[in-house]
């Protein structure tokens, strides 16, 4: 008799990056008979204890993961993890200290790299646990940038080009300054003049110095960017400036702008993915979409009105390198002019197309990052038959440990701040109707030239469950 494979878990933070590439994972794991429980990070990690035996597929291992680690441990769960911020990160020392935590890394028990140079950081890493194995899988989200799989998008596709017509794609990425909540940024408002400002959420980990130096610098491309977004509007009337801000940014200044113009439009609707492909040019400075953009072949433009070389070559060395970079307005002008009339295409040659091989594993053929994760799953799979204890000590221990973890949410979500506060919450994982959910399986099992049953249940609003009929 088959033993069943166990249940996995997929917690998704931000909806709009992380949501299709996390289905795209759990349907070429329903192939291999798993089943999935996918949706809201927040509420998953509050209902650990309703879940049988799991794999958690975690997406970081920072000091905040650490308690929730403790109590996945205490029922059971396996906990594998990769970092949705590692394929473009700060320098290693900074890098370790926001995003590796070194009680938080000894609960994984194996660790998925966006590629080699992300296995090569985390081998420098001084808490790296000697027995932990890291697999260069790649990601789902680079999947979801090879050609096979852009027919996953042909009605998104479809209904951008209805609506928006030829367009440049801004994309911004300046939640250290411009965070969906004040708090978050990477200094928190002083409360009057002559104070000095505390550090805000986003400077975790960092030296005052650094914190300080990246904010002067981001504020200052944010700045070159308000203004570069109407004069775009002006100087190439046939296009729509449509402004895409990063998932934890907040809307009102590029609304602002937009209030003052009439070809200028703000939206953070489905993945970037459709939008690349339907865009003429984008417009970025240090963004992960600029590397998204050389996969997929969309021109890309870096705008470096501002220069640091020690955030810029030590932070966002990758995107920029993979795009065409402009140190002017007038510069850009030219090169998106280039673009707009087919003379300039996205930037090629071997160098470059090596280092994004060295970043980004499994991208141009062969196997999908989703097929490598699940073999490794696969072998994972096979550990978790050693039965849970049932002894009245360890029951005891899962119910304080249960009870003590939702007194600490409870807590959490009502502190300014937060990530855990409802309006934030909404505001990155706003969910999906049941039918929407199933229509997206349905597509991707049509790709995949696959005809597993997979019955597609509500866990909560914003959970489902990917059952293996």
């Amino acid at each position: 008799m088959t033993t069943p494979k166990p249940l996995l878990l997929i917690p998704v933070e931000n909806q709009v990056r992380e949501l299709d590439p996390k289905l795209l994972l759990a349907c070429v794991a329903g192939r291999r008979g798993f089943s999935s429980v996918i949706g809201s990070r927040r509420e998953m990690e509050m209902r650990i204890d309703h879940f049988p035996r799991s794999i958690y597929l975690s997406k970081s291992m920072t000091v905040r993961s650490l308690l929730f680690f403790w109590v996945a441990a205490k029922f059971g769960h396996d906990i594998i993890t990769w970092d949705e911020e590692a394929l473009v990160h700060l320098p290693p020392d900074i890098y370790f200290s926001r995003r590796l935590h070194p009680a938080a890394i000894r609960y994984v028990t194996h660790l998925f790299a966006w590629g080699e140079e992300n296995a090569e950081l985390w081998r420098q890493y001084p808490h790296l646990p000697a027995a932990i194995p890291i697999h260069v899988t790649g990601n789902p989200r680079s999947d979801m940038l090879r050609p096979e799989l852009h027919a996953y998008y042909a009605d998104e596709i479809d209904g951008i080009r209805r609506e928006f017509g030829n367009f440049i794609l801004v994309n911004t990425n300046f939640n250290h300054v411009n965070a969906f909540g004040p708090d978050m940024n990477l200094f928190k408002p002083t409360k009057g003049p002559g104070q000095i400002p505390k550090f805000g959420r986003a400077a975790r980990g960092m030296s005052r110095e650094y914190a300080e130096g990246l904010r002067d610098h981001k504020q200052a491309v944010f700045e070159d960017f308000k203004r570069l977004i109407p004069e775009l509007e002006k100087q190439f009337p046939d296009h729509l400036i449509v402004i895409r801000p990063h998932p934890t940014e907040s809307h009102a200044a590029y609304q602002q702008i937009a209030a003052g113009c009439t070809r200028v439009r703000v939206t953070n609707q489905g993945n970037v993915v459709p939008w690349l492909l339907c865009a003429n040019a984008l417009i970025h400075n240090g963004c992960t979409t600029g590397v998204e953009a050389f996969v997929v072949g969309v021109p890309a433009v870096s705008y470096r009105a501002t220069v640091n070389d020690v955030y810029d070559n030590g932070f966002f060395r990758l995107p920029n390198a993979l795009s065409h970079q402009c140190f002017s307005f007038e510069e850009l002008c030219r090169a998106l002019r280039s673009i707009l009339e087919d003379r300039l295409g996205p930037l090629d040659g071997q160098d470059r197309l090596n280092l994004v091989r060295h970043h980004l594993a499994g991208i141009d053929g062969g196997r999908m990052a989703c097929e490598r994760m699940v073999d490794v799953l696969d072998r994972i799979a096979a550990d978790q038959a050693k039965p849970l204890s049932r002894a009245w000590a360890h029951r005891a221990d899962r119910w304080l440990a249960r009870k003590g973890l939702h007194l600490l949410r409870q807590i959490k979500s009502r502190l300014p701040g937060s990530h855990n506060r409802p309006e934030f919450q909404r505001h990155r994982y706003p969910g999906l109707p049941l039918d929407e959910v199933r229509s997206r399986i349905a597509r991707f099992q049509r790709l995949l030239g696959d005809d597993t049953r997979i019955v597609v249940e509500p866990v909560t609003a914003t959970i489902y469950r990917l059952r293996v009929a």
